[in-house]
This record gives C-alpha cells, sequence and structure tokens, in this order.
C-alpha cells in the first residue's frame, strides 16, 4: 500500500473533519466534535494560525492525519502538543501511523522545542505500548483536567 505524508491544504479540512469524527468514535465519544470544516479552516489557515496538520494520503484519500499547535511550559520553554493521531482502521497496521508520528517528532525537532506533549486514553494499550518503544513517557501520575464552555460559565456566573 503506498501513500505520502504531506502538509494539509485548506481543501483537505472535509476528509479531516470526517477523520476527527472517527477517532471521536474510536474513542467512545461519537457526539463530542462541534466543530465544523470553516472552524478548521479558518483555525489553520488563517492569521494567527492555531495549528499545523500533517496527513497521510492514500491512493483514494485522505487515510490519516495528525494535529499539532504550540504550548509554552514554564518549565521548560516552547512545547508541541499532539492533539490528534488518527488513522482509518482499515489501514492500521501498515506504517501509516507510524509515519505521521515520525513526522510529528521531524517538525518539533525543526522547530527546536523542548518538549513534544499529547494525551493518550489509560484503555488505549497498542498505543501505549508503541508510544513507550519510541522513547516517550506516558504518564500514570499526572491527570488531564478540562472545563467545558458550559461549565466556564456556570463558574464565571457564581
Amino acid at each position: 500500500m503506498t501513500f505520502q505524508i504531506r502538509d494539509a491544504v485548506k481543501t483537505d479540512m472535509p476528509e479531516v473533519l470526517a477523520l476527527i469524527r472517527a477517532l471521536a468514535l474510536y474513542e467512545k465519544e461519537p457526539d463530542a466534535v462541534e466543530i465544523d470544516v470553516s472552524q478548521l479552516e479558518i483555525g489553520g489557515f488563517h492569521a494567527p494560525v492555531q495549528f499545523s496538520c500533517f496527513v497521510a494520503e492514500g491512493p483514494d484519500g485522505l487515510i490519516g492525519m495528525a494535529l499539532v499547535y504550540f504550548r509554552f511550559s514554564t518549565w521548560k520553554g516552547p512545547v508541541v502538543h499532539l492533539e490528534d493521531l488518527i488513522v482509518q482502521e482499515a489501514y492500521r497496521g501498515m506504517g501509516v501511523g507510524t509515519a505521521l508520528y515520525r513526522r510529528v517528532m521531524e517538525f518539533a525537532q525543526g522547530q527546536c522545542v523542548k518538549r513534544v506533549n499529547w494525551e493518550v486514553l489509560n484503555w488505549n494499550t497498542p498505543a501505549i505500548s508503541f508510544y513507550e518503544k519510541t522513547g516517550a513517557h506516558v504518564s500514570d501520575q499526572w491527570q488531564t483536567v478540562s472545563m467545558s464552555e458550559k461549565n466556564l460559565k456556570k463558574y464565571l456566573e457564581s
């Protein structure tokens, strides 16, 4: 199976959104995706650019993607955050995910960041095993914390 890894372009965003929805389904959150194509186009291709996206393209279209953005660590300095990496189920185990992961790491190194961060669900043992084999540290001490838009509003109004 042949595929190429490349930078995403604006016209890829409908397929990128489809991949995001597939990831939400895989992560057992099928109704969690609220963004639309126009938000992806604005975030990735209008100033200020909020993310970079890499795609895996096969003969019939996009088969995977990785989306990253910059953060700043008060301890380390600039950091790249890998928000999502997804490969269509039919193409898993063919090196597509590894190629996207490698592209993210090359991007991060090229940006001279001090660290790459991302999250992984504790039940996703194939991903955890892969990450550890590449030298990544999967922490069991830090918990992910988030505040929804609804709860943010509620908190600030109290």
